[in-house]
């Protein structure tokens, strides 16, 4: 078991910083293709469907490879883990940057999506386990942090970048940032003993392949199609994924019988850990939905501009860094329970406000309530996590961290089609006042999705209780 102290060393310090870096850069080139996309679409003279698999197989990816990291992170050594993911997306980067065409730059783009499913669950895992249990809260508040601030400077980002110059440089800028925390860490981060020898369950990785794969891509394709019907290839790939989850749930129950599961499952048995994961599923059900509705509400129904949205989704991000900071000096306080509470009432409110904007909303009041859902959800996700993670015992860290992971790319997918599914069958043709009408549902929607993170959040056990599970597990 390793000794934890409060005080970070200088080596964890570096390793944490190096790892926070490292699943921003990665998070940022995830999300940044979404404003490029009609710029390659035109240059490379490729279709919308065609164009859209450069977001499509990197969700896809993902959720391949996130239920894996649990297995990954305690088969191989930390500094190996890092060097090998970060040199992929790297590699992919440099693909990306180079590419001649749309198959190469598909590569490229499967190739990145190989290293940042690992790096945001190394992030979580490690900075968890370096430090004290009076000082994971604000560990976890710099994991919200990174995932939060993706999602609002990437636009951002991608939309500077294309004013000015080729849709090749959003590669370009982020290839020697990649290379320097590849280095960096490579030299830097320690390199300790695996902390298992079991081998790897290659059934299971086939069932995750088809089960999550199929799943994320019928549930996303949904939500590329938003305002545009559900898809058949929905019909088809949802209920095939279905089985491929059930399928790859039974297996990694009788291999915890009797061998080493790739998704140890034994983390649901924790009360803290269950409860803390719905809620989390709810929340970001309902983010990820937020993340492609309220673009479209205020290009189509407010008249701005792409550049424009861009820029209108950066306070959301500070807001959640700044509610992270908050939530992770709170947490040792008064416990996780009232900080969820707080966070899940603030987001609820926040989604019911959203569903009342229209036309003659200023943009100004829907961006206090945006910034107001952000904080809710910064509230709340720090405590999350910290609740989560803290009731496992050591062995099952690496392992709930990839149950979390997945829950997000999983849930968000589900979120996101059932909501731009809502939206799609309540717009009533084409304009403005057919996308407030369907926005209104939609929020509406969402608003009653932020209840059941409320709802689960009541059933989070105590503080007394809390204290109790995170002692017997260090």
């Amino acid at each position: 078991m390793r000794t934890r102290t409060d005080k970070l060393t200088p080596s964890q310090i570096v390793t944490i910083t190096v790892l926070a870096a490292s699943a921003s850069i990665a998070l940022v080139s995830e999300l940044m293709m979404g404003v490029a996309l009609p710029t390659i679409m035109d240059e490379l003279q490729i279709s919308a469907s065609t164009g859209q698999w450069l977001t499509t197989v990197y969700a896809l990816t993902l959720a391949i490879i996130i239920p894996t990291t649990g297995f990954i992170l305690r088969r191989f050594r930390l500094r190996s883990v890092f060097a090998v993911s970060m040199g992929l997306f790297t590699l992919g980067t440099a693909i990306g940057a180079a590419a001649p065409g749309f198959e190469l730059l598909l590569a490229g783009r499967v190739v990145q999506a190989l290293g940042t499913g690992v790096l945001v669950p190394l992030l979580v895992t490690t900075a968890f386990g370096m430090v004290a249990p009076s000082r994971r809260s604000q560990m976890m508040a710099l994991v919200t942090a990174v995932t939060g601030v993706a999602p609002a400077f990437a636009p951002a980002f991608s939309g500077i970048v294309m004013a000015q110059l080729s849709w090749r440089w959003l590669f370009i800028i982020v290839l020697p940032l990649a290379a320097v925390a590849l280095i960096v860490g490579a030299l830097n981060i320690p390199n300790p003993d695996a902390e298992s020898n079991a081998t790897f369950d290659i059934a299971s990785l086939g069932l995750a392949a088809l089960g999550f794969g199929a799943l994320v891509y019928g549930l996303s394709a949904v939500g590329e199609s938003a305002g545009h019907g559900i898809p058949v290839s929905f019909w088809i790939a949802v209920p095939l994924g279905a089985l491929g989850v059930a399928a790859f749930i039974l297996r990694q129950l009788n291999l915890q019988r009797r061998s080493t599961p790739l998704l140890d499952l034994r983390v649901f048995t924790r009360r803290a850990f269950t409860m803390s994961i719905i809620q989390f599923g709810f929340i970001v059900a309902g983010a990820f939905s937020l993340s492609v509705l309220l673009p479209l509400v205020l290009q189509e129904a407010l008249d701005l501009g792409v550049f424009e949205t861009g820029l209108f989704m950066v306070p959301g991000g500070l807001t959640i860094v700044l509610g992270s900071v908050i939530a992770g000096k709170l947490y040792p306080r008064v416990g996780a329970r009232p900080l969820m509470i707080t966070g899940a009432v603030i987001v609820a409110a926040g989604w019911w406000f959203m569903s009342t904007v229209d036309q003659g909303t200023p943009v100004g009041v829907v961006l206090a309530t945006f910034i107001i859902i952000c904080a809710g959800q910064a509230l709340a996700w720090t405590p999350i996590f910290t609740l989560a993670l803290g009731s496992l015992p050591e062995e099952l860290h690496a392992h709930g961290s990839a149950a979390l992971n997945t829950t997000q790319q999983l849930v968000g997918a589900v979120g996101l089609a059932v909501l731009v599914g809502i939206f799609t069958a309540a717009s009533s043709g084409t304009g403005p006042e057919a996308t407030v009408i369907g926005a209104q549902t939609a929020f509406t929607a969402g608003g009653i999705i932020a209840l059941g993170g409320l709802i689960a959040s009541l059933f989070v056990p105590s503080r007394s209780n809390q204290r109790m599970q995170e002692s017997a597990t260090v």
